[in-house]
């Protein structure tokens, strides 16, 4: 027991290690992300303090394609929010980069509405750029972050705004789910979203905290709408001053592209088959930072060790249940890992939700195989071990009925034992030849051993000219004393015919007696661990054996225990205390079988 709970707990352990190890490798990431985001990302209240007017595809047909504007369009658009002093936005955020110099009026136009207007936020943006590098100490160092370009709005503009970088970047699967929070230039630069918030709340007099970040300035966006959800109005519209100055009155405005083909579009985890437009993305953030809706994705060292433990725990149960438990248990582990992973993003919390189902899953379906490994390999022991001594009827009954129908370091049993010799076979063999002493054996033998097979016994042993035979072991039997009692008459009527052909062949008889007992007894394997035997021990058997030694050939003895559970069923004639047995006190009583009826 000691060494299979020792075995269990290193099967365990090594397979939790192996499982995790594996994730490690980041096989689960596309799958994880996949569930995370379905999970995860729902639409949540909207305030409706940012607007969105997009250039989208009625804009470009009345203002003409995107690249043949030049930025007096913009200088317009800002004059419109601009035109009703007493209904200002409160903040304008325009997502499109103006670097570098053009026209120099337009140039000044766009820069003289912007500090009119007063509010605006302006975009930059840096160009990434990964490879190896030589770190100060002279060391080559990967950085997949490096920042090769900083790109800023040309001066005039630049002064008159408040510039925040609109850079973004995918997951390794394609799907945006993690905002910049900021650059790390020559001085700190921050986001669009979050210089927008920052102005916005500072006119109300309200603090802000930004959400918390990894090492490369990235955080996890709550989305909190879907693709067009905070679509307003178009931009169009707004140049054509078709929009009531009330409609965006202290209001954020975001400015920016909302049409196919101006490629500024990503997949977002809360619609993974609509693709977002950039400046919504944007919208999304703001709407997070404004209710502060912060979620913190937990490091993956200590989820390691959180899916160690849970399949380590797991694949001790495993290997001790059924199939049916342990499918329940899987459920379980799952519905309770999905709750937990819900709740703790509620709370702020990101977890990894298909590590640990997939964890236990894959244990449960390793254990199963070992299950079947081991069964299969116990089927075999088994079988080698018991087709030699037993029926094949009860060698099938073994294997149905498992293990468990075993004691393979013996129980206490009630059996009925049977133990034959030949009469007079030493003065037998001292006068033939070895040849014709080994051809009798085989004759007796094979017929005797055929009766008990016959009448579903265990064959004990062979002992040179003796057999031993017993019932009701290694599976209980109903007759197990009938079935012996039969037995040992079938042995002795096999006998004489036996005796009657050797008497023709080689001019030998052959006579038997038989001794059959009934009690508890030890049955198990006895004896080495390499090399042991299937037996039975006690004073039943001793008993059993002297009955057989003391009955003349062609003589069955009984004891009483036998002829007590047989009742009528058989006759007999009792012989008293007049035979005494070798270790019987005084006054056992040894019956002679008559004859058995039915």
């Amino acid at each position: 027991m000691k060494n299979r709970i020792i075995r269990t707990i290193i099967y365990a352990l090594l397979l939790a290690f192996a499982f995790t190890m594996l994730v490690s490798t980041g096989i689960l990431r596309w799958p994880d992300h996949w569930v995370q985001d379905n999970l995860y990302q729902r639409p949540q209240y909207m305030s409706g303090e940012v607007l969105v007017f997009g250039i989208d595809e009625k804009s470009l047909a009345e203002l003409g394609p995107y690249n043949t504007w030049d930025r007096h369009i913009m200088a317009r658009a800002l004059e419109v929010l601009a035109s009703d002093p007493e209904h200002l936005p409160a903040v304008v955020a325009i997502d499109t980069l103006y670097i570098g110099t053009t026209d120099p009026e337009a140039d000044a136009h766009l820069a003289a509405a912007a500090e009119k207007l007063g509010c605006v936020v302006t975009a930059s943006a840096a160009v990434f750029g990964s490879g190896w590098y030589e770190a100060e100490d002279g060391s080559m160092v990967r950085d997949d972050y490096r920042i090769l370009q900083y790109e800023e709005p040309y001066e005039a503009l630049k002064a008159v705004t408040t510039q925040g970088h609109i850079n973004a970047m995918d997951d390794t699967d394609g799907i945006m789910r993690h905002g910049i929070l900021y650059l790390e230039t020559e001085n700190r630069v921050y986001s669009m979203a979050h210089e927008v918030v920052r102005l916005y709340l500072a006119k109300q007099n309200r603090g802000f905290v930004p959400p918390m970040t990894n090492s490369h300035g990235q955080f996890y966006v709550a989305f909190s709408g879907r693709p067009g959800d905070y679509y307003d109005q178009s931009f169009a519209d707004l140049v054509a001053g078709n929009i009531p100055s009330s409609y965006y009155e202290d209001k954020i405005v975001y400015i920016g592209p909302y049409a196919a083909g101006l490629q500024d579009s990503y997949f977002t985890p809360i619609d993974r088959a609509k693709a977002m437009y950039g400046v919504e993305f944007q919208a999304n953030e703001v709407q997070q930072f404004l209710a502060g809706n912060y979620r913190m994705e937990v490091t993956d060292s200590l989820q390691y060790i959180v899916l160690f433990m849970v399949c380590f725990l797991a694949g001790i149960c495993f290997m001790h249940l059924s199939l049916a438990p342990s499918l329940a248990l899987c459920a379980v582990i799952s519905a309770v890992n999905f709750l937990v992973c819900y709740k703790a993003y509620d709370y702020g919390h990101i977890l990894h939700p298909l590590w640990i189902p997939v964890g236990v899953i894959t244990v449960f379906l390793v254990a199963l195989v070992r299950h079947y490994v081991l069964a299969g390999a116990q089927r075999q022991q088994i079988t080698r071990t018991f087709e030699r001594y037993v029926a094949p009827e009860i060698v099938r009954e073994i294997l149905k009925e498992g293990t468990g129908a075993l004691s393979l370091g013996g129980k206490l049993v009630d059996i009925a034992v049977l133990f034959v010799d030949v009469r007079g076979f030493t003065t037998m063999s001292e006068r033939l030849k070895p040849e014709q002493v080994v051809h009798i054996l085989n004759r007796y033998l094979t017929m005797a051993s055929s009766c008990v097979e016959d009448n579903k016994g265990t064959l004990d042993k062979f002992v040179g000219d003796a057999m031993m035979a017993f019932w009701g072991a290694p599976l209980p039997q109903e007759d197990a004393v009938y079935n012996a009692v039969k037995t040992a008459q079938a042995i002795v009527e096999g006998a004489a015919r036996v005796s009657e052909e050797l008497k023709e062949e080689i001019g030998e008889e052959l006579r038997v007696g038989v001794g059959v007992n009934f009690g508890p007894a030890v049955v198990g394997n006895m004896g080495a661990e390499r090399h042991m035997d299937y037996t039975a021990i006690g004073d039943t058997v001793n008993t059993a054996a002297r009955l057989e030694a003391n009955a003349p050939g062609g003589t069955v003895y009984i004891s009483r225990a036998v002829a007590d559970a047989l009742g009528d069923r058989i006759e007999y004639t009792s012989l008293g205390d007049t035979i005494k047995l070798k270790g019987k006190a005084e006054g056992f009583e040894v019956l002679k079988l008559d004859s058995i009826k039915g």
